[in-house]
């Protein structure tokens, strides 16, 4: 039994044909004087269900149609064609905290907000003790919410949000909230929530909550559904898809040609495990291609959390003298005896510098799935070596 359905629904959008010079027209005086209006189509023919209890994740990149899907399920706007089919309660968790008020002590505005997501009074006093708990918020909850950081005011949005109990929680990009504990936190509570038979559609950039939280996952590109699927086949293919042609950061030579290009990046295990574990050695190799013999030369694999913050930097910028390449294909490979990150899926970009000068520079090209192992602290600095084959 499916809790939602969207049966060929399509959206579209009209913008001004000269909406780029400046100018407005009301729709009388553009019949009047013959200006046009164009069309966009944010989804076109887009069909799918998402069955009882699961727990879907719907990616792609800016642009593809996440946003219209989220306004279209939550009722905001109305399909230009098509059907969609809701059976629950559906709670949607946009723009949290939005309906705070700053000279409201944070108390008073959980039960002004959580009323404005459908809380009753009881309700919500049954729950104020679990919501504040869990925002971590105890001290400064009789405040002003305008005493607040940003981060406290959004930490208390999300609790309030988070002890909705509806038949279906539409998410969107909630989980990137607070500090890196608080969104594991986060992170939790969706899996605990799925794990209790909710029904979770999450529309998110974050790869890995979505791989996390989520047993299926979407790909929309350009309106359309490309690909439904597990979560790891679906990002894979995603990544393929957003990277496969990139060349954006790629710099030139003082000759006006590309001397050096990265053509592959890889991580394995280095104890012979299927898998690449927290606290366990890692090998990572990267094959690059030169056209001609460079001197000066480093290398760098740089590896981000979801959110953006750079996690770690593999690199051979410490080398001295720097490296020497010769012309054709090589590898070079980085081995940690220790990896010294947390569990998930990171981002990985990869560049090679001379003289001070990206020769070629890869962002978001790869990404690197770290399974639970032993417990260790991370830092920006893990210890490496190289050697080059």
């Amino acid at each position: 039994m499916f809790d939602l359905k969207l049966d060929h629904v399509s959206k579209r959008y009209f913008v001004d044909a000269d909406e780029g010079s400046g100018q407005r027209w009301s729709w009388p005086v553009r019949q009047l004087f013959g200006k046009t209006r164009s069309e966009i189509w944010a989804l076109r023919d887009v069909s799918f269900e998402i069955e009882e209890g699961e727990s879907c994740g719907i990616v792609g990149h800016n642009g593809a149609g996440k946003s219209t899907i989220l306004k279209l399920l939550s009722s905001i706007t109305a399909p230009t064609s098509g059907e969609i089919t809701i059976r629950g309660r559906l709670a949607a968790m946009i723009e949290i905290g939005s309906g705070f008020h700053p000279d409201l002590t944070g108390r008073e505005n959980i039960y002004l907000n959580g009323s404005m997501l459908g809380m009753s009074r009881a309700e919500i006093s049954r729950k104020v003790e679990s919501i504040v708990e869990f925002a971590g918020v105890r001290k400064y909850v009789d405040v002003p919410i305008k005493r607040y950081s940003t981060g406290m005011s959004v930490r208390l949005g999300f609790s309030v949000a988070a002890h909705l109990e509806p038949d279906i929680l539409l998410l969107d990009e909630v989980l990137a909230v607070g500090d890196v504990v608080f969104q594991a936190k986060c992170l939790d509570h969706m899996a605990r929530l799925r794990d209790a038979g909710r029904t979770i559609v999450l529309i998110s950039h974050d790869l890995a909550a979505v791989q996390r939280v989520c047993n299926r996952a979407l790909l929309l590109q350009q309106g359309q559904v490309v690909m439904s699927g597990s979560p790891r086949t679906v990002i894979d293919h995603y990544q393929e898809m957003a990277f496969a042609d990139q060349v954006a950061g790629i710099g030139e030579s003082v000759a006006g040609r590309q001397t050096a290009e990265c053509s592959s990046v890889v991580f394995v295990s280095a104890d012979s495990q299927d898998t690449i574990r927290t606290g366990y050695p890692m090998i990572a190799r990267l094959a690059y291609r030169a056209s001609e013999h460079l001197e000066d030369v480093s290398f760098s694999i740089s590896i981000y959390w979801p959110s953006g913050y750079l996690c770690v930097q593999l690199t051979t910028a410490s080398s001295e003298p720097h490296l020497r390449v010769e012309p054709g294909s090589h590898v070079l490979e980085f081995r940690c005896p220790v990896l010294a990150i947390q569990p998930g899926l990171y981002r990985v970009d990869v560049s090679i510098e001379s003289n001070g000068q990206y020769i070629d520079r890869r962002q978001r090209c790869s990404t690197l799935q770290v399974d639970p192992g032993k417990l260790v602290q991370g830092d920006f600095y893990m210890d490496h070596t190289w050697r080059m084959s």
